[in-house]
């Protein structure tokens, strides 16, 4: 078994709130990042897979294959949108960094199984100081 990782970035708009919270509460809750005007990251995604290597082509994954998957189904989605408006997989969920790795594997995992290999973690950075790691349900 070996894992192997490819990155990508987007720029994503997003607000954290409750609508059921008044802006004072959000505010106390969640701070600047609840900002009613919206606030905005530039997000790096890593997407680490694992498998055994073919022995072929010496890859797990082929990393240009890997790379238009997560376009495909993350980064065209996402980038330079607001995550609580404009992205499907967010719907109805709080815009946490969070939520959004976990939003991000459930968009992969199906498709990097089609690869032969399987989603092992997604590493999202939404600045250089603040970082999430989701490893799956199975973790």
């Amino acid at each position: 078994m070996i894992y192997i990782t490819r990155r990508e970035r987007f720029n994503a708009a997003h607000r954290l709130f409750l609508p059921e919270y008044t802006d004072e509460k959000n505010m106390e809750v969640f701070g600047k990042c609840s900002n009613p005007n919206w606030h905005g990251h530039n997000y790096h995604l890593f997407v680490t897979v694992k498998g055994n290597i073919n022995p072929k082509t010496g890859f797990v994954v082929n990393l240009k294959d890997l790379s238009n998957i997560i376009k495909q189904y993350v980064i065209e989605i996402v980038d330079h949108k607001n995550i609580n408006l404009d992205v499907p997989f967010m719907a109805g969920k709080l815009a946490s960094t969070e939520n959004l790795a976990i939003g991000i594997w459930e968009q992969l995992e199906k498709p990097v199984k089609g690869l032969g290999a399987e989603l092992h973690k997604i590493k999202l950075f939404e600045s250089e100081n603040n970082f999430v790691e989701y490893l799956g349900t199975n973790a």
